[in-house]
């Protein structure tokens, strides 16, 4: 019985063959008896649609079947001498399908199927690669710049211990081999991908491969000088508050950051010193600022005047 091709796969006889190739695709695909065993209805349709595409998947053939030349298994309407001895029909071996396997007109099914399920194997079936699964992994700011193992379940219930490397960023895909979908027939296993999401640190944050934190100092260790115990991402070591620090001045720590990868080199914490007064300013210390402001007229705004032409 003769059918309407565009019907089958769903399109106008407006189509464009990209729209055509993409049509056939998603229904080969969604259709194909590897992902449907045991379906009858879903192997007849798969028939059907690839015989549609034999034709118009073949922009010659799609022009002449457009004409009326041909019928919807491609085979001439008018003049059984071009079905027989005509351009291409001569010796050529066709299947149920319409579908040409001497690579002559026919619908481009290699690449098609090429993309879609591998290629056919010794015995001829089909072969798809599993399909890759996706999951996302959230860790803290020290295990993804420091490294991790983390045991994660799969939802096959198959736990597995994977190793997250130091210095990974927010957004990074870790990449299982063999761990995603079952392949068909002799196809390989899918991966799994696994997204990183890295919380954020209360204290850290990250520029590159350095880790930068503010660190809050009185007024007297600022004035004074002192040593102050800080927290790095390996541990606290102590810090040496220079006398008359400022905020805003930067420390550095050689080597206290985040390890690169390519080049095994570490980057450096920096420490942006804060100078914090306390919460009540109490009447000894307000008179001692009396004092001093009288006898040491210091301007820490002169500058600005200087560069503003004041």
């Amino acid at each position: 019985m003769d059918q309407d091709l565009y019907a089958v796969l769903g399109l106008k006889r407006t189509a464009t063959n990209d729209e055509v190739r993409r049509a056939y695709r998603k229904l080969a695909k969604d259709l194909h008896p590897d992902q449907n065993k045991g379906d009858p209805a879903c192997e007849e349709k798969f028939k059907r649609v690839s015989a549609a595409f034999a034709v118009l998947g073949s922009p010659e053939k799609r022009k002449r079947y457009d004409a009326g030349e041909i019928d919807s298994m491609g085979n001439e309407r008018a003049n059984p001498f071009y079905r027989d001895y005509g351009a291409g029909g001569a010796g050529r071996d066709h299947d149920g399908f319409g579908a040409s396997h001497n690579g002559g007109a026919g619908g481009d099914f290699s690449d098609i199927f090429g993309d879609l399920f591998g290629r056919r194997g010794p015995s001829g079936a089909f072969t798809m690669r599993g399909m890759d699964y996706r999951y996302n992994l959230e860790i803290s700011f020290l295990e993804a710049v420091n490294g991790v193992k983390k045991r994660v379940q799969f939802p096959d219930n198959e736990t597995l211990d994977i190793t997250v490397p130091a210095g990974v960023e927010s957004g990074q895909t870790l990449r299982l081999r063999h761990k995603g979908g079952p392949g068909a027939g002799r196809g390989e296993p899918g991966d799994a991908l696994i997204e990183l999401k890295i919380q954020p640190h209360p204290l850290f944050s990250r520029d590159g491969d350095n880790i930068t934190l503010e660190l809050p100092v009185s007024l007297d260790e600022a004035v004074l000088g002192s040593r102050i115990e800080v927290p790095t991402i390996g541990g606290r070591v102590t810090v040496a508050i220079p006398k008359g620090a400022s905020s805003g001045q930067v420390l550095r720590l050689r080597g206290k950051g985040v390890r690169n990868a390519r080049s095994g080199t570490h980057g450096d914490q920096l420490i942006t010193l804060k100078i914090v007064l306390p919460p009540v300013i109490d009447p000894e210390l307000e008179r001692l600022m009396h004092e001093w402001a009288k006898k040491q007229p210091y301007d820490p705004r002169a500058r600005f005047r200087e560069a503003a032409g004041a």
